[in-house]
Parts: structure tokens; sequence; C-alpha cells
């Protein structure tokens, strides 16, 4: 079965592409936006709209609520019922989005790590960083050199799984399981940082012209008591300002920043990832890129 990965950084253009794309080769689209699948986060996640559509299939967009902790683990789960669904019909789809993490468990599959048990999880939130590193030394030496050691919940995760399944969460990653029959083409898309920069500011702007300040109000004022989980960029920084931590004209230009250095992580991300063809949108047309990547599916 045919897949074709159209990734990039925020407000590189995926969206006009990818429905080209989609509309020329009859094809669905599977969102791998982290943020997209989030019900009522329309405008700050920059969704489509029904009619921006075209009458094109979209997967994998508002299916859970904006406080609940969606993880890659359910995304590969649920995209997997989806493409299931999709090769039975002979479908090609067209995977797109900026979240890197969603579309490697999509293209090259996960490790099975064992559910989170609560009275566990308890427990570890209890201990210190620096005892849960020294488990993690303990217990998995090769995951305690790779992990980012002051990010508490990737080094709780790894002691959890090891003490779950008494498996190295090293071990479990290299025995990644794919669960479709598609074979994917990834493309990413590029522009130079200053004009990426400059896309990223005016789409904000946009968002604001569209009425983000008053959606992000409704969703601070329906869901407050689990706000916190909450993490999209556009709507943590005006809570910050609902709660009056920082000016309206502070938590705009925040915005900016946090969607620019999101862009530079995405980026970081996919040159990481040697399977991806780049199309430079500085260097060629959104057309020709639209021509390539029809010709060479």
């Amino acid at each position: 079965m045919k897949g074709i990965v159209i990734a990039g950084p925020t407000a590189v253009g995926k969206t006009s592409i990818s429905l080209e794309v989609a509309q020329k080769l009859d094809a669905d689209i599977v969102s791998s936006d982290s943020m997209q699948v989030y019900k009522y986060l329309d405008i700050g996640t920059a969704k489509i709209s029904e009619k921006e559509m075209c009458g094109i299939k979209h997967h994998m967009i508002d299916i859970v609520e904006p406080i609940h902790k969606y993880s890659v683990g359910e995304y590969y789960r649920d995209t997997g019922k989806i493409l299931s669904e999709l090769s039975e019909k002979d479908r090609t789809i067209v995977l797109t989005g900026g979240t890197g993490l969603y579309i490697n468990a999509v293209t090259d599959g996960i490790a099975i790590l064992p559910e989170s048990r609560e009275d566990l999880r308890k427990e570890l939130n209890s201990k210190s960083l620096e005892s849960l590193c020294l488990l993690l030394e303990e217990y998995d030496r090769e995951s305690f050199e790779e992990i980012d050691l002051k990010n508490r919940r990737r080094v709780e995760r790894a002691v959890e799984v090891y003490i779950l399944s008494g498996k190295k969460m090293s071990d479990l990653k290299r025995n990644n399981i794919k669960n479709n029959n598609y074979n994917f083409k990834k493309y990413v898309l590029i522009r130079n940082r200053e004009e990426l920069y400059s896309r990223i500011d005016k789409r904000v702007d946009i968002m604001f012209e569209q009425g983000l300040l008053n959606e992000a109000l409704n969703i601070y004022q329906n869901f407050k008591e689990g706000i916190d989980e909450i993490a999209a960029i556009g709507y943590r920084e005006l809570f910050m300002y609902f709660r009056k931590e920082i000016s309206f004209n502070e938590s705009v230009e925040l915005i900016k920043k946090n969607s620019r250095n999101y862009a530079k992580r995405q980026l970081t991300w996919f040159r990481n990832d040697k399977n991806y063809v780049w199309l430079d949108l500085d260097v060629i047309s959104e057309k020709e890129a639209i021509e390539k990547i029809i010709r060479e599916v």
C-alpha cells in the first residue's frame, strides 16, 4: 500500500500541498499533529476547517478532550485501526503534520512498552529526580547515558518500564513493531529561516484576527480544573494572560517566540532522519513540489 509523508515545521505550508497531493491521488489525509487531536483547539493549532478539506476525508483530528493526556502509544493504536480499514479499501494515504514522533510511530512502528500503573506512578512521583536517576543508572545504563536527566518525565518512565517489565527500555526500543502495511515515501518541506519566522509571526497575527483570544478564554473557563494539562502553544501563553501573570502584548510575543522555537526543534528532528526527501520551497515552487511528489509515488 502507498503512503506519503508530508512533514515540516509549523507554518511552512504543509496543509495546502497535502490537499493538492491528496486530490490528485484520490487519497485520504491522516493528521500527525499532536495538538490537532484535541477538540476545541481550532484556531491556535491552525486546524483545517470542513470547508477547507474540499471533500477529502481527514483522520485523527478532534478525537479527544483537551485535558486528556494523549500519548504516542494511543496515536499508534488509533492510527493502526484507521490504516487497517483504509488498506482494505485499497486507499492511498497522505500522512501530514509536524510531530515527528507521531510520524515515526506510523512509518516505523514503536516499541511495545507496559502501560503505566497508578500506584507505581504515585510512588515514583514521590521520589526526587536525583534518586530516580540513581535507579535508572542501576536498571538501564544505556538509557541513563542517552536520556536528558533533567527531564523528570522521561527518567521516571524509563524506571517505570524496567520495574513493570523487568526489561530495559533501551532494549525494548530496538524492537519496534509496525501495525500497518503501508510503504511510505517521506518528504519534509523547508523554507529559509527568515521567511519561515515571518510566516509564523504573520500566522499568529491572523489567528488573533480569527478569534484566538475568545477561543482560548472559552477553553480556560470551561476546563479550568484541568487547564494545566493543555500545553498547546497559543493557549498556555494566553492562560498566563488570563491569570494576570503577563500582559496581553507579552502573551502575543511569547506565542510568536515559542512557535519559532518549536519550528527549530521540529527541523532538528527531521534532520536526524535520513529517510526524508527535502523540498526547499525557496528553491522550487509549491506546484513543482507537488509534481515531484506525485511523480515519485
